[in-house]
């Protein structure tokens, strides 16, 4: 009997000393407050209305569809970890339209029939709001339709030589020989400027009578209808024969904030980061960061080559430039949006845990990060079909039963790339892209200082390490990235600081490794990000 005791003892001494040495995980985040943004600084959502959720089976997304979605993306409980947490959404244009994309508004003062109606959209907007969620919708001033009856009359006018009236509104004018591939023949040596396509004819800009027009659809959106702010389509083309697109540009800034003084502005300026910095002149609160996105983007060579070289430094120079010009830029990084490849397609030799590395890189640099609907589920599409209709595939919401959506009579979910399942799946697995995605966000949400800081490089010497501090209002919180996928890093930290936040890509159900900080000591799991204070 003795000896059994004595037997159990030493198991017991033993077992002790292995968990001694072995302590049992901690998650950094369980006791750290989420922080509800009442500012400007969101984590968006795109939403291509179209192809996000059917209500009605009739084959098309609409505003009720998304409505039934919005405890995925915000239950409007902070301490829930159940939703995705976003709390920001941008909502593709949702005006009437002949195409199925509905860039070339019709009708600048209602709902796409096929969305819904406008007391969907109200409805839409007051559950956003009983979230804590902004919403931003498309707003298309670059062009309108063909079929929009303002161009209609403009047309008719400009053929009986009359360019004083309706005419105005558009970029129509008289030439001896054809301007070149950007117009459109009118008739009678008329011409009017279609960059885009002949169904979508540019407005004029710089009369008073356009500009008067633009001040009543925004009032219309913002004071009746309550809307965030806008999404401004193709910047780039706001210069013209008349103007300055910038100028154009910061007087449409200033004429919303006379409507809504909050008004949250973002612009799409598909150019390079010096372009992009030149037009924060006009004081718009955003523009995407195209220079860091898409395949060939910043984030996807980091993870493609396992290296940081240039990475940071290149976001620092992009934040102080684009400060010099507004003090209060927002800067929108991204992965892919609806004119792009989507980000599974080209991160798709990296694999999953490649997506997931992705994904910490731009979601945890400053500003607002802009998420394109089914991203944070690896949603990808056919590599071999051609036409922007295959970036807009349907969302997969259970990889058993797919939707029946078919976006532009072209795609449905029965030809979608859900590789890693859908979100019903992806909810019940802890290792999912979509769980990493919520992680993310709940640990920004956690430490404001993420969005809001100004970004500085800590020197670690190591290419393989991505390295960067975050300060605002006097507290520094600091962003540690091995982009190693197969070797784990240890680093000697120059400052005592503590372990916020721990997100390894490389977790899976056969291998779960943690962050640990003994003293100064970061260790690092291969594809793994620390946050600390």
């Amino acid at each position: 009997m003795k000896k059994i005791i004595a037997f159990l003892l030493t198991v017991t001494v033993i077992a002790a000393s292995l968990c001694a040495c072995a302590p049992a995980y901690s998650d950094p985040t369980e006791k750290i407050k989420v922080n509800k943004s009442t500012d400007k600084y969101r984590n968006f959502y795109e939403i291509f209305v179209g192809s996000f959720n059917d209500s009605n089976g009739d084959g098309i997304g609409d505003l009720k569809g998304i409505i039934q979605k919005l405890d995925y993306l915000n239950d409007g409980n902070a301490k829930t970890d159940t939703d995705l947490g976003i709390d920001g959404i941008w909502l593709t244009p949702v005006m009437p339209s002949h195409s199925y994309h509905k860039y070339d508004v019709k009708d600048y003062f209602n709902i796409d029939e096929s969305f819904g109606t406008l007391e969907d959209f109200d409805k839409l907007v007051s559950e956003c709001h009983k979230r804590g969620i902004k919403l931003i919708i498309d707003m298309v001033l670059n062009h309108s339709s063909k079929f929009n009856p303002l161009f209609e009359s403009a047309c008719a006018q400009a053929l009986k030589g009359d360019l004083k009236h309706d005419a105005k509104y558009y970029e129509i004018e008289r030439y001896d020989i054809n301007p070149g591939d950007a117009y459109t023949e009118l008739g009678k040596g008329y011409y009017y400027e279609s960059n885009f396509s002949p169904y979508m004819p540019e407005w004029n800009l710089f009369e008073d009578c356009t500009r008067d027009y633009f001040k009543k659809i925004s009032s219309f959106w913002l004071k009746d209808h309550n809307v965030d702010g806008f999404r401004l389509d193709a910047t780039k083309y706001y210069t013209c024969n008349h103007g300055d697109g910038k100028d154009f540009l910061k007087w449409y800034c200033e004429a919303c904030r006379k409507i809504k003084p909050d008004v949250y502005i973002v612009g799409e300026n598909w150019t390079g980061n010096a372009e992009i910095n030149e037009m924060y002149i006009s004081k718009a609160d955003s523009f995407f960061a195209f220079g860091f996105a898409d395949a060939a983007g910043g984030f996807v060579n980091a993870v493609r080559n396992q290296s940081s070289t240039g990475l940071i430094s290149s976001v620092k120079r992009f934040e102080d430039k684009s400060k010099e010009n507004n003090e209060n830029r927002i800067n929108a990084y991204f992965l892919s949006n609806h004119d792009q490849t989507r980000s599974a397609n080209y991160l798709k030799s990296a694999g999953l845990k490649g997506m997931k590395m992705a994904a910490a890189l731009y979601m945890l640099m400053p500003g607002n990060p802009f998420i394109y609907y089914g991203e944070e589920i690896g949603l990808s599409q056919q590599s071999s079909a051609e036409g922007d209709e295959y970036k807009r595939e349907p969302m997969i919401w259970d990889r058993d039963n797919l939707p029946v959506i078919v976006v532009n009579q072209k795609t449905s979910a029965e030809e979608s790339q859900a590789k890693f399942g859908g979100v019903k799946q992806q909810e019940k697995d802890k290792f999912s892209l979509l769980n990493f995605y919520k992680r993310i966000i709940k640990i920004k949400n956690q430490n404001p200082e993420i969005a809001r800081g100004t970004i500085s490089e800590y020197d670690i010497d190591d290419t393989e390490i991505a390295a960067y501090s975050v300060e605002y209002n006097g507290s520094k919180v600091y962003v540690i990235h091995n982009l190693n996928n197969s070797k784990p890093k240890e680093i000697e930290l120059k400052d005592n600081l503590n372990l916020r936040g721990d997100l390894n890509a490389s977790n899976d159900k056969d291998t779960e490794e943690h962050i640990t900080l003994n003293g100064k000591t970061l260790t690092l799991p291969p594809f793994s990000t620390a946050i600390l204070k």
